[in-house]
């Protein structure tokens, strides 16, 4: 119980992180695949590219969590 609540707050910890310094990373969000179109009075973004991406090293972290769980 005490380790399941160590990697939750690790967790929280990381989403607080990427939260405040999300404009500081260059590439997220602008990546090819992610799709932005503009007119005059609406505006459309769907992160795609990113979004698979940060899935991918979602499921690679929780992975290695498991894989070495006690």
């Amino acid at each position: 119980m005490g380790l399941m609540l160590i990697v939750i707050g690790a967790f929280i910890m990381v989403i607080g992180f990427i939260y405040i310094y999300k404009n500081k990373i260059p590439f997220l969000g602008n990546l090819p695949g992610d799709f932005k179109y503009e007119k005059e009075n609406f505006k459309f973004y769907f992160p795609l590219t990113s979004s698979i991406l940060i899935s991918l090293i979602l499921s690679l972290l929780l992975f290695i969590i498991n894989r070495f769980k006690f």
